[in-house]
């Protein structure tokens, strides 16, 4: 039995390669006569640039820039397909895992870095970008990365703006003058693995700004902003960014980007799939394991484990998913793409306490995984 191990990162503990080798290491220790193979997987959340740069053999570029607040860091990029294209992490430059947890304020915080990143990729010659925003400390539609490409924002007496939203919030008017013209000649893609829109109960500010730091007042704010971004543009441009699917990931900045670069928001597991060539490692796979911190019908609006899943069931390869939490009762819709989910934690736990024992965890449940299988208590019926 040849099983293909590709789980995507459990948030706020491991990475998913780290994920992927505790599963496999679990399984050697089994009873299971299985050979296994490796395939972090990622959906456009943070890592995802890494794990793109790595399974395409690319080349990392140290690049100085700066971080949401505005002070110098050193960060990096990618490039892969012979330089000609760049594979960008906002979290690099932009990330909440860059800010202190009294430092995070997305009224104050800006993606101006993500914009040297672009910049510096466009120094290298790329002609097309690849941009994998999950992780983002900021709420700023994306006006800081438009403002280090040479965009500027205006107040009524047309007066520059810095590009943060307890500034932006007084944007009467976009200049698009400066904008560095390569751009023009530039394919973005931006990998998305939340589908919220940009405003709203289920908007940018409202569902991920407390996330970032932001109190209910700051939501408010934050709203407020993001809506006057999206009437200037509309003005200017004649474009609905609101509309918008995929448009409040990353703080909004998808619908910045999409809006003023024209960028292309596509469907990050799928996307991601496609460019590691995820279906070779699918070939003589007997059985795939996936999995994430949380698997639940959310999963099946794009998320990693479900495409994964998706893509396995198209071949009738069975699937068993591994999360720290899964549904208490069976669920039809997860039924049609996993055969099995199991919980990695034995007895109902505190969340501090499961995330330290995530790689214990792992390793138990795939040994336990196989000795069920090589006893002959669960069989998979392709």
């Amino acid at each position: 039995m040849h099983i293909l191990i590709a789980p995507n990162a459990f948030k706020n503990s491991l990475d998913a390669a780290q994920i992927a080798k505790a599963i496999e290491l679990g399984l050697k220790q089994s009873r299971l006569d299985c050979t296994t193979g490796c395939f972090p997987i990622a959906d456009g959340g943070d890592g995802t640039g890494s794990l793109i740069i790595e399974r395409c053999k690319g080349v990392i570029v140290s690049q100085q820039v700066h971080d949401p607040l505005g002070r110098k860091i050193n960060s990096r990029f990618g490039l892969i397909d012979n330089g000609n294209t760049a594979v960008i992490e906002m979290a690099n430059a932009s990330g909440l895992r860059l800010l202190k947890k009294q430092e995070l304020n997305p009224m104050q915080t800006s993606s101006y870095g993500t914009g040297e990143l672009i910049n510096a990729a466009l120094d290298k010659g790329a002609t097309k970008i690849i941009i994998a925003m999950g992780g983002s400390a900021t709420v700023d539609g994306g006006c800081g990365i438009l403002k280090a490409l040479g965009i500027d924002f205006l107040d009524k007496d047309d007066k520059r703006l810095k590009a943060i939203p307890d500034e932006l919030i007084k944007m009467a008017k976009i200049d698009d003058s400066g904008l560095d013209r390569r751009i023009y000649d530039t394919e973005i893609v931006i990998l998305c693995d939340v589908n919220n829109k940009l405003l709203g109960p289920e908007g940018a500010a409202a569902v991920f700004g407390p996330q970032k730091g932001a109190s209910p007042a700051d939501v408010k704010s934050l709203d407020r902003f993001l809506g006057n971004f999206a009437a200037v543009s509309k003005q200017q441009l004649g474009t609905d960014m609101t509309g918008i699917k995929h448009g409040g990931a990353a703080g909004g900045a998808t619908s910045g980007l999409h809006t003023w670069l024209s960028a292309k928001l596509v469907n990050g597991i799928e996307y991601f799939l496609l460019l590691t060539d995820f279906y070779r490692a699918l070939k003589g796979a007997d059985l795939v394991i996936t999995g994430e911190g949380s698997i639940d019908t959310q999963t099946l609006q794009g998320k990693g484990p479900f495409g994964v899943a998706s893509e396995a069931k198209k071949r009738n390869i069975p699937v068993v998913g591994l999360a720290g939490r899964v549904p208490s009762k069976p669920d039809a819709a997860l039924q049609k793409y996993f055969d099995v989910l199991l919980s990695i934690n034995r007895e109902f736990i505190n969340m501090p306490t499961a995330i330290a024992n995530t790689e214990k965890n792992l390793v138990e449940t795939g040994r336990g995984l196989g000795d069920l299988i090589n006893s002959g208590e669960l069989v998979f019926n392709h």
